[in-house]
């Protein structure tokens, strides 16, 4: 018996005092009411109803039953619009501030479409991280060294000009070189500002005799792809950013680099929600191919640049 379904029809048939009125009040037919009634009589061995006359009266058991009849029909509708409520609080999840704004609108709305509200709050690694230790948002895309990511993304060098070759060697950089390539140095985004891109890009710079202040990290995205489209400096990043930018990309031949993403959440639903669900999603924000864990570092633009200079 649903004691809840039970309760409804009884507060109803009480307050109108009449089954037929009662009934219509609930939204359910009489001959409903009326069953479920009788069953909730059944499970309690009393009458709630006196049916002698015409006019449908509460027994003193049923004036006794009817206030906590109605505090569990009062709560049950509470529950109700409570896990409404439930439902629709969004999730907050910290993404990448690297990530296009575009890809990111497509990702609420992808979450929408699979019944996530999703609110995104953008930051950079370190950030991101602070924002799921403070419980300041439900999960977040962190990064994590490639061989333990679920969303890969390659990392190359971009530059104004076109590249001569499909592979940059780090040695064609070093200072003393002729040339205008022996000033250029590499610009660090923030998001590649992690130990596990930047450390190796330095120890390489490093063993091949670039100097110190050619590998640098920059204050944000906005000010490294300046520089990359105002000097020769060049700019680590993903192909789809050096595309937004209207930069040419070129992978590094060594160290091969790539960005590692995975999501952190405190609830396992959430977590298995942002894998499985919103995985491609995800994936286009991030400039990772769709595909689960699937590697990344081998691969060059769609359209590699060739060329002469801009």
């Amino acid at each position: 018996m649903d004691v809840v379904a039970a309760c409804r029809a009884f507060v109803a048939v009480s307050g109108h005092g009449s089954f037929t009125s009662g009934a219509a009040a609930a939204g359910i037919p009489q001959s409903v009411a009326s069953r479920r009634i009788a069953a909730l009589e059944e499970h309690f061995g009393a009458r709630l109803f006196d049916r002698s006359s015409r006019a449908v009266r509460l027994t003193p058991f049923g004036q006794d039953m009817l206030r906590t009849a109605r505090r569990l029909v009062d709560l049950a509708d509470a529950m109700t619009e409570d896990a409404e409520q439930a439902r629709l609080r969004p999730l907050r999840l910290a993404v990448p501030d690297s990530c296009p704004p575009h890809r990111l609108a497509a990702l609420v709305a992808a979450g929408r479409r699979q019944r996530t509200q999703l609110e995104v709050r953008p930051a950079d690694p370190a950030g991101r991280e602070q924002l799921c230790r403070t419980l300041e948002v439900s999960a977040g895309i962190v990064a994590v060294p490639a061989e333990a990511a679920v969303w890969r993304v390659p990392l190359g060098l971009a530059s104004r000009t076109a590249f001569p070759t499909r592979m940059v060697f780090l040695e064609t950089l070093r200072a003393g070189r002729t040339g205008a390539a022996a000033r250029r140095r590499i610009l660090i985004q923030p998001e590649d500002d992690v130990a596990h891109l930047r450390d190796p890009l330095t120890r390489t710079g490093q063993a091949v005799g670039l100097a110190p202040t050619q590998v640098a990290v920059t204050p944000s995205l906005v000010d490294a792809a300046a520089h990359a489209l105002s000097s020769p400096d060049l700019l680590l990043c993903s192909p789809q950013q050096a595309e937004e930018f209207g930069l040419h990309w070129c992978i590094l031949a060594d160290p091969r680099l790539q960005r590692g993403y995975d999501i952190a959440a405190g609830a396992h639903q959430d977590l298995e929600q942002l894998r499985t669900a919103l995985h491609s999603d995800i994936a286009r924000c991030l400039g990772a191919p769709a595909g689960p864990r699937e590697p990344a570092g081998d691969q060059v633009p769609a359209k590699p640049s060739t060329g002469e200079p801009r």
